[in-house]
């Protein structure tokens, strides 16, 4: 059943003070006022390596026949519809993490350019996988991939649970859709992660997922996605802090047989 997100004036105020919402506070007004940001106040916002901007998406737009991501490419502008969470979230990771979007733009172009538009290729299969549900990790304790490997999510989540909270494990939201389906209260949240391996030097993985997507060796396949049960994450959801969650929730599903994932990369 396709997601349809509540109303702006029907959702919970709860659900913005816990993880993924939570970390989007510096637009709380955006996302918890009377009323939604304009295209002016969104562009206002932008960081000054964004180049690109947000447009209006409407019929007007639309007839220009350009493909989404050739549009932005062609002309740098982010279709954008008015009073809707999805655009909005979209704007959100725009303005966090452009360096990451415009390098997938970039890949899009280049997959359009070879299969057409009716067409898709696998890696725009995972690219599209990527920003629509996408999240970042970083670890700092190669161990847990043992866990992770053969989706002991009771290992990963419960018994290593202080590895999310102490900085052996980190995790950065990207995917929009999922900032989305967050608004629902409750809702069992799992992205798809790319991996990091970091020692203790090293900081947070975003600008070398930039570059690792720009330059082609990730995002070919879905398969090199993980699946992350975000909500087994500390905080992330109401059941979290009880063992008998991570022992039952539905959004913990075994290893598919075959099933293996690529080593992460490493910073």
């Amino acid at each position: 059943m396709r997601y349809v997100a509540p109303a702006r004036s029907a959702v919970e105020p709860a659900v913005f003070s816990r993880l993924p919402l939570a970390a989007w506070q510096a637009h709380a007004g955006w996302l918890q006022g009377a009323d939604w940001p304009s295209i002016d106040a969104l562009n206002a916002a932008r960081p000054a390596a964004m180049a690109e901007r947000f447009v209006a998406q409407t019929p007007a737009l639309l007839d220009d026949g350009l493909h989404y991501e050739q549009r932005i490419a062609a002309r740098g502008e982010i279709a954008t519809r008015a009073a809707n969470w999805h655009d909005l979230f979209n704007a959100l990771v725009w303005l966090r993490h452009p360096a990451i979007k415009r390098a997938l733009n970039a890949r899009q172009v280049a997959e359009i350019a070879h299969m057409g538009i009716k067409q898709r290729s696998r890696a725009q299969y995972a690219m599209t996988h990527f920003d629509e549900a996408g999240v970042i990790v970083t670890l700092r304790d190669a161990g847990l991939l043992a866990l992770w490997d053969a989706h002991d999510w009771l290992g990963l989540f419960w018994h290593e649970r202080a590895a999310w909270q102490d900085g052996r494990a980190s995790v950065e939201m990207f995917g929009h859709a999922l900032l989305e389906h967050a608004l629902a209260p409750g809702k069992l949240l799992v992205g798809k992660a790319l991996v990091f391996l970091a020692d203790a030097n090293h900081g947070e993985s975003a600008m070398a997922c930039a570059a690792a997507i720009a330059n082609g060796s990730l995002l070919h396949d879905p398969l090199d996605l993980r699946p992350l049960p975000l909500s087994g994450l500390p905080g992330w959801h109401p059941g979290s802090a009880e063992e008998a969650f991570h022992r039952q929730t539905p959004c913990y599903q075994p290893l598919r047989q075959g099933r293996a994932y690529p080593p992460p990369a490493r910073l």
